[in-house]
């Protein structure tokens, strides 16, 4: 992933590096459990070294990066470097590595989902009580708070660290089973010993390579986390936009500028970043499941790939996540806009209540229905409220317009559904 969308700590995971120090980790590990190795082989090849320059001028003469791999370690261990990679084929190595990679890739994101939980809740218990308005295809439906509009992204963003957790554990599995998977050259304790080394699960059949389908469950994860993420941040964008301006992201006056050209402009900037880059995780899921289908016990075709996708995926994932943390904790939120925007209508969101009111009158549902949708519709268009337009109304005279035209008969059930905050943090 590009520098700008990247954090240092996933950075530092998907290094050439660090991917190969996952590599000597697995080898070292192996040769711990053979029995061939000296004590003094063993020592020689905990503390064999390699440089990735080393590597990649190795790889020029062999054109296979493990095979390079394990002669430039052999070559650092002296006598007893004939004991590495001694009964594994490639695939031991980089899918164990993998797996070693993608644990603590794990770790980092998976921490990320939980904080933006924990700041959803907190915002929502914050604004349980602050009034505004819901919008259903854009439009003014009923009123709600904007604490329970949070919490129901709280919610979500927990679900999707549960399933970014469960995810990344089933794709912290490792094997050591040889070119097809029957272990013909080291048996099937030997793996496990390696593994237990390693802390990871094994594949409870292999063929030469894990199953792609844990990869695939992951980057679908991940690409639903995102999902959440664009769907947050859709909804902040909306309510940025000028018409409405309920709820704005931060923006540091007098330092950040909006345009290069229009000096006035404050535009939802990181929210759209979370939308763009949300496309990308979905392409990368999309390829991923792709992978699955290898030939037989196993080709390369999703050996590119996943050099591109999974480094990207687990970056970005990192990245939005905390776009989106610093955008909830720091969202400037209006309430006397989002109180002056409920007015809009001029009172003709109440007409739901009004229809129920009608109809435990007497009249039938289509007569009320029709009654309020017209006084409803001419206050919006003669710009009259519509408890005016009742109160002069002979069909309405049976109506208590007090009792109806009670914002709190839409929030007297928001404590109880806030409590259920209660469950995830």
């Amino acid at each position: 992933m590009i520098e700008r969308y990247t954090r240092p700590e996933l950075d530092a995971l998907w290094t050439d590096s660090a991917r190969m120090e996952y590599w000597r980790q697995v080898e070292v590990a192996a040769c711990e459990e053979m029995e061939g190795p000296s004590p003094a082989d063993l020592t020689a090849i905990r503390a064999a070294t390699f440089t990735v320059g080393a590597v990649h001028e190795r790889e020029q003469i062999t054109e296979h990066d493990v095979a390079a791999f394990v002669d430039v370690l052999s070559a650092s261990a002296g006598d007893g470097g004939r004991w590495i990679h001694y009964g594994l084929t490639s695939s031991d190595v980089l899918d164990t590595a993998l797996a070693l990679q993608l644990r603590a890739a794990g770790e980092i994101v998976v921490a990320g989902a939980r904080e933006l939980v924990s700041v959803l809740v907190e915002r929502a218990r914050e604004h349980a009580d602050t009034l505004c308005v819901g919008r259903t295809h854009g439009i003014h439906a009923e009123p709600t708070t904007f604490g329970l509009k949070l919490a129901g992204f709280a919610f979500e963003a927990h679900r999707n660290s549960v399933r970014l957790e469960q995810a990344f554990a089933d794709a912290a599995v490792g094997a050591i089973s040889g070119a097809v998977g029957t272990h013909a050259s080291h048996s099937p304790e030997f793996e496990d010993r390696v593994l237990g080394r390693l802390g990871l699960a094994r594949e409870a059949i292999s063929t030469q390579v894990v199953a792609r389908d844990r990869h695939a469950a992951l980057l679908d994860a991940i690409a639903l986390a995102g999902a959440g993420l664009e769907r947050l941040a859709t909804e902040i964008r909306h309510l940025q936009r000028t018409e409405v301006l309920e709820a704005q992201e931060p923006f540091r006056t007098g330092e950040q500028k909006g345009s290069s050209a229009m000096p006035h402009k404050r535009n939802p900037i990181i929210s759209e970043r979370i939308c763009g880059l949300a496309r990308v995780l979905r392409g990368n899921a999309a390829a991923a499941l792709e992978n699955v289908a290898l030939w037989h016990e196993r080709d390369i075709s999703h050996s590119g790939v996943e050099r591109i996708i999974l480094p990207d995926s687990t970056t970005l994932i990192d990245y939005m996540q905390h776009l989106a943390i610093r955008l909830v904790r720091a969202l400037v939120i209006d309430s006397d806009r989002m109180r002056a925007n409920l007015e809009l209508t001029y009172g003709a969101l109440f007409s739901q209540r009004v229809l129920l009111a009608l109809v435990a009158a007497g009249q039938s549902r289509d007569d009320a229905y029709r009654i309020v949708q017209e006084q409803a519709q001419r206050a919006w268009a003669e710009r009259t409220p519509l408890r005016e337009l009742l109160a002069a109304d002979p069909l309405a005279a049976s109506l208590d317009l007090d009792e109806l035209f009670d914002y709190g008969a839409f929030t007297r059930h928001v404590p109880d559904l806030i409590a259920r905050l209660d469950t995830i943090a």
